[in-house]
């Protein structure tokens, strides 16, 4: 009987155990708000000055980009934060047969182990593989000249390629001393093993670092505030702080401007998941297609979303302003309407797949030498002409969810902590409306950063949320602030993937988009030389032989965060093979054997220096003359690649083996060249590089060049497209080619000078401008140089270029015929038509240019302007295409400093179409009776001091 009592009583016990814990789920449902279930200023109102705090700083830097653990400065067991550890469905790939593993065909040391077969999903068990499209490849078990798993894929939990801090082994706990989020001790990022890294970087970029080699106390997190972020994407750059009470889920930024970047290996994950390595922006810009550039993003867009990302970190479109930019390959052009019409249209197409975009590094980031100090001196018109109207185009045309901003100052002012930027121009006269996050570290102070309207701060570290705490209660930031910076942030977040439960399926379409690359590739080449038709091959060619390390070892993207992992790459010779051509065996085997002992003789890119493209090129192969003329009497043709890499964190130098050629790829042009001319066959270079170089010494004695910049994953297969003739090169250049450097109009100023004594004693000591990571020396460059950058410079001045912006050669010619202008007098705006005939012999497509030229009766004009451009489709000989451009008051527009104005001047304009900025086919003029008042803006970032700058006055 008792037994049964206490059954009794037991049942009772669970059923209002029931009931209180309906209850309490009920009520608590009612008292607090749920993101998406009530408004905004409900959920704000609901949160905790913590958890505002917490949200407007990132989750910190997790570094399995980097060679290290994943990682957070909130700790897991406070936020429920499991690190890169996604949990997406994963489908392992199928590895064909015959597939075999071998030395990465990358210029970037250290990053991994490739192997080669038949293109496959986006998962597979192997890593990376040159030639034949191969993903999910299935490596042989024998180890790798360098002591890696020919996978690749290496332990548990690191990224392929990198290599983890000495001792530490990954998936376990780091060893003693090893701070998750910052890199092995006495590594300085960019540079060789054993440099100390300077506190200035260690506050900005690593987590919980007071003093170099030691980490700072991280305040616990109150519980009340307890996040999850789950489904982290492995190598992504970054997160936010997820709310589980109020709804608000942890949202994933990767980057990059190639293609999304991610790690393809998963801690405690067989499998492997890979991206679609595009084409470089260098490259897309010079394909001069809008179109083109909306597929692209809509296929990066597509993988961000089916790999559980919610925010691609891309595009970045500042100003090619100097050629030795280490960055350049990431932007588009030296002009701001090529810059921005691109960048608008891949925001638009990544955006239309329901992901985000981070148009960056806003503004005027044109050199990467202490970038995380250097102030940027300019002018106002210059800023708002040349370094911000991309950006304006962008945002208006495009609306992207989020802008990043620069780490450099603009006229005394951190970018991330100016209202000027962020605020007044970005939000008040753009009408920008989402939310504005740092560059990785960027800035200096976190509540001025909230201020000035740069609503999120990456990485994120506990001192910058416990800073903005701090300072909401002592009355120095009204919460208010920091409520609107939250509100644009939650915005976003309910626009994302992971807050509407999209079930992402870790396996895009890779085939197609390699095959958008592959196209993308072709599209943006450019023809700079083609003395007696050497290119496209005639049918008689079928041995090549291919001189260069590039030829084998092709360098597909630049380093940094703009670099792909992808599952192959498609060589020089692997793309010829693949065409029907054979490659000449024999200098096969002595450049393959080359390379590989050169590689292995160079120390393992490891830590922050294997991502940012740590470790000297190799030098090129010598060829005695004798070896030469035996090749040359047996190959029908001669093909020379030169190939450059930069990246993040550097910048190039006018200096051989760099901007300019290195001796030995002086000899191996002259060599080449000659020998093969003594046979009466051609010789042909090939550009395997992501930014200008000088080629006005040598550029006459191949017979052809082709620049075919670095073309994505199936840059091999698309190179041989164009010179076999398959497809038809109708790229153009979107920056200039000087004659030499010291052309450059901001060849004296770039990258800027060292302001601190101390610190410039330092600089001479170490040969310049220091660590490859930069930021660490305060320094300042004046763009004196003002709105005449680029053709703007060159033409105004009279300046010869080896090559001009807009230049490229084509296997067909195109006439410019009845060009129509609506009316002779600007009322509102003027439409504009011209015939585009092909006059040749083969398909084709010709991107056509608009440029005005101006009066300049109040205001100092550049000779002409790019004010409209567009590419006809394929035309077929003899068959023509309209092309219509239409001329707005905005178009004729310059900006007066002294009204703060954009203002048309009343007079003559004269319309300039052509096929570069010198080939000009047909011209039209108009009049404007009287000044157009386009838009009054605010007085907004004014230069600190007086500068000269260049004029024609």
């Amino acid at each position: 009987m008792k037994q049964v009592k206490r059954i009794s009583l037991s049942v009772f016990a669970i059923l209002v155990a029931v009931v209180v814990i309906i209850c309490l789920t009920q009520c608590g449902s009612k008292k607090t708000p749920q993101l998406g279930k009530d408004s905004l200023k409900k959920v704000i109102a609901a949160m905790t000055l913590e958890e505002k705090a917490y949200l407007v700083v990132g989750t910190g830097m997790r570094m399995t980009d980097f060679g290290g653990t994943t990682g957070n400065d909130i700790p897991a067991a406070v936020t429920g934060v499991a690190p890169g550890v996604p949990s997406g469905q994963a489908q392992p790939g199928v590895a064909p047969e015959g597939a075999t593993g071998r030395v990465q065909s990358s210029a970037t040391p250290g990053t991994g182990f490739q192997g080669t077969g038949q293109r496959g999903t986006g998962q597979g068990t192997g890593q990376r593989g040159t030639g034949q499209r191969g993903a999910g490849m299935q490596p042989p078990e024998e180890q790798s000249p360098s002591g890696q798993s020919p996978s690749g894929q290496g332990p548990s939990g690191v990224t392929p390629g990198q290599q983890p801090p000495e001792g530490f082994t990954p998936g376990q706990q780091p060893p003693e001393g090893f701070t998750p989020g910052q890199a092995p001790e006495g590594f300085t990022p960019g540079q060789a093993p054993g440099q100390e890294i300077p506190d200035t970087i260690r506050e900005r970029m690593f987590e919980g670092a007071a003093e170099a080699g030691t980490q700072a106390e991280t305040p616990v997190m109150p519980e009340t505030v307890v996040a999850e972020a789950a489904d982290l994407v492995a190598g992504a750059a970054g997160s936010t702080y997820a709310i589980p009470r109020l709804g608000i889920p942890s949202i994933v930024l990767a980057d990059g401007p190639a293609g999304l970047r991610i790690s393809s290996a998963r801690e405690g994950d067989n499998n492997t998941y890979y991206c679609t390595a595009f084409p470089v922006s260098t490259l897309i810009a010079s394909s001069w297609d809008v179109e083109l550039a909306y597929q692209i993003g809509q296929a990066m867009g597509n993988e961000v979303l089916e790999y559980g990302a919610d925010v691609l970190l891309a595009p970045a479109l500042n100003i090619h302003r100097n050629p030795l930019c280490g960055r350049n390959f990431e932007y588009y052009s030296e002009d701001p309407l090529v810059s921005g019409k691109m960048a608008a249209a891949v925001v638009n197409g990544v955006e239309s797949q329901g992901v985000g975009t981070s148009i960056k590094h806003y503004a005027a980031n044109n050199a990467e030498t202490n970038r995380m100090s250097l102030n940027t001196i300019a002018s106002e018109r210059a800023l708002r002409e040349i370094y911000l109207e991309g950006y304006r185009i962008a945002v208006q045309e495009a609306q992207p969810w989020t802008v990043m901003s620069s780490y450099n100052l603009i006229n005394g002012t951190y970018a991330s902590e100016s209202p000027d930027l962020l605020t007044t121009v970005l939000r008040n006269e753009w009408g920008f409306e989402g939310f504005v996050m740092t560059d990785w570290g960027g800035g200096s102070d976190p509540v001025a950063q909230m201020v000035a309207g740069n609503d999120l701060l990456m990485p994120g570290n506990m001192e910058q949320a416990q800073a903005i705490i701090a300072a909401v209660q002592e009355g120095t930031l009204d919460e208010a602030i920091l409520d609107r910076n939250v509100e644009k942030i939650l915005k976003m977040i309910l626009n994302s993937p992971k807050f509407r439960g999209y079930e992402y399926s870790d396996n895009p379409d890779l085939d197609a988009h390699a095959e958008l690359a592959r196209q993308a590739a072709t599209d943006g080449m450019v023809l700079l030389q083609n003395e007696n038709a050497a290119l496209p091959f005639d049918n008689g060619i079928k041995n090549i032989a291919a001189f260069g390390n590039a030829s084998y070892d092709i360098i597909t993207g630049g380093t940094g965060s703009g670099d792909v992992n992808e599952a192959y790459s498609v060589s020089l010779t692997e793309g010829l093979e693949n065409g029907g051509y054979t490659v000449n065996p024999d200098l096969q085997k002595s450049y393959t054997a080359y390379i590989e002992q050169e590689r292995a003789s160079q120390p393992r890119g490891r830590g922050f220096g294997g991502m940012f493209g740590g470790g000297p090129a190799i030098p090129e192969m010598q060829l005695d003359a004798a070896a030469i003329n035996r090749i040359a009497a047996s190959a029908d043709v001669a093909l020379i690649t030169i190939g450059r890499n930069s990246g993040e964190g550097r910048d190039r130098s006018n200096s051989e083996g760099d901007f300019l050629l290195s001796q030995a790829e002086k000899d191996m042009v002259n060599r080449v060249t000659g020998a093969f001319h003594a046979q009466g066959k051609k010789a042909i270079v090939i550009l395997n590089v992501g930014g200008v170089i000088e080629t006005a010494s040598w550029r006459d004695i191949p017979d052809a060049i082709l620049l075919a910049w670095q073309g994505g994953q199936e840059a091999g297969n698309s190179i041989a497209d164009v010179l076999s003739g398959r497809a038809n090169p109708s790229g153009k250049l979107a920056t200039t080619f000087p004659m030499k450097y010291e052309d450059n109009p901001s060849s004296e100023t770039f990258p800027g000078i060292v302001t601190d004594a101390e610190d410039a004693q330092a600089a001479a000591r170490t040969g310049g401008f220091g660590f490859g990571f930069g930021g660490m020396r305060d320094s300042e460059v004046v763009y004196d140089d003002g709105i005449y950058v680029g053709y703007r410079y060159y033409e105004t001045f009279g300046i010869l270029t080896a090559y001009e912006f807009g230049y490229g050669l084509s296997y067909t010619g195109f006439t410019y015929d009845n060009l129509t202008v609506s009316s002779g007098s600007f009322k509102d705006r003027i439409t504009v038509t011209v015939d585009i005939t092909n006059s040749g012999n083969v398909g084709g497509k010709e991107v056509v240019q608009l440029y005005i030229s101006a009066p300049d009766f109040r205001l100092e004009k550049p000779d002409q302007e790019l004010k409209g451009f567009a590419k006809t489709r394929l035309l077929q000989p003899g068959e023509s295409q309209t092309v219509t451009f239409e001329i707005t008051a905005r178009s004729l527009a310059s900006f007066n400093t002294a009204e703060s104005a954009w203002i048309a001047e009343y007079g003559t304009y004269e319309i300039r179409i052509g096929s570069s900025c010198l080939d000009i086919r047909q011209y039209a003029a108009f009049d404007l009776e009287e000044d157009i008042l386009v838009e009054t803006v605010n007085k907004a970032l004014t230069p600190v001091r007086n500068f000269m700058e260049l004029s024609v006055r």
